[in-house]
């Protein structure tokens, strides 16, 4: 149905890549909600793209018949005061995985090479060589076995880590050893580094805290073990994770994500040699593609075949 009208709720500072969300979404008329007035009622807008949308909002789009996530998480949906009793669709794409899998690498070699602590031996000018494992000698263990945990997972084993996996709910993956709920404290006793990927839900909510990391490897080839995350801040307890690294429970983190976004300056997690910390950039929609995806995902449901990547409600994702 080229030409229908298609409401995009972002905040601001997500406005990126316009023009090819434009080329993307090939003809489909795009209505703003931050250039109309703010109790504007959207009358006959049945598509609707939002990222953290104003949490009344839904109330105003009375014909809304489907609802596209801007990215891989709906959590920023359910904030809402009211959500429709519509399909929601989370944005799934290969640009999206693949950025995601190239931080996490990124970030398991890091730790792996010990980089933080030579570079602040570079800015000594002091010539130091630490004793470093080989990828073979760490475990690497994902929490989250979805798209992007699976797609981090091959590309970890295929730099020569050890990789097992953990979903809540049990998932049998080629080539992948899982772990499901009743064995978290047998995937945690294996794990050297921690990798969460989940999505945010009442039961993964402060999932990651001092009880789960007090539970990592601690007889492998690195002193403390490390936790990266880039699923979502409110599934980690900021308060634990600075604890840890403070008494040695924890020996390093990469983190894409917080609790409040952006991250307060007056944070202590600024001031850790062995924390890397990046402004939730691991995997940024891809504008061009998303609205691809969007105007895909419209052809199927106007001629009546199903959406794809619909959000579970009772699971939350």
């Amino acid at each position: 149905m080229s030409g229908s009208p298609i409401l995009l709720a972002m905040v601001e500072e997500s406005l990126r890549g316009m023009e090819a969300l434009g080329e993307g979404l090939s003809g489909h008329q795009i209505i703003k909600v931050s250039e109309q007035p703010p109790d504007k009622v959207f009358h006959g807008i049945r598509y609707a793209m939002v990222w953290k949308p104003d949490r009344q909002l839904f109330s105003r789009l009375p014909d809304l018949e489907v609802l596209f996530s801007v990215g891989a998480g709906v959590d920023h949906i359910f904030r809402a005061e009211f959500v429709p009793d519509v399909p929601i669709v989370r944005f799934i794409d290969h640009t999206l995985t693949t950025r995601m899998s190239e931080w996490v690498c990124l970030q398991c070699l890091m730790h792996l090479r010990q980089q933080r602590s030579y570079d602040a031996r570079q800015q000594q000018r002091d010539w130091h060589e630490y004793t470093q494992p080989q990828a073979s000698e760490i475990t690497v263990g994902i929490t989250g076995l979805g798209v992007l945990g699976q797609d981090a997972a091959r590309k970890l084993k295929t730099l020569g880590f050890d990789v097992i996996g953990w979903s809540r709910t049990e998932k049998n993956i080629e080539g992948l050893e899982t772990f499901s709920q009743a064995g978290l404290d047998a995937f945690l006793e294996r794990t050297d580094f921690l990798v969460g990927l989940l999505p945010l839900t009442k039961e993964t909510t402060g999932i990651f805290n001092r009880d789960v990391f007090s539970k990592l490897r601690r007889n492998g080839e690195i002193a403390s073990p490390v936790f990266i995350n880039a699923g979502r801040g409110g599934s980690q307890v900021e308060a634990d994770i600075i604890a840890c690294l403070e008494d040695g429970t924890l020996g390093g983190i990469s983190l894409d994500v917080f609790e409040t976004e952006p991250l307060p300056a007056d944070s202590p997690l600024w001031g850790f040699e062995n924390a890397i910390l990046t402004p939730h950039v691991a995997a940024v929609s891809d504008m061009g593609a998303f609205g691809r995806y969007v105007a895909r995902q419209i052809d199927r449901y106007v001629s009546g075949q199903p959406l794809e990547n619909v959000v579970d409600r009772s699971l939350g994702y």
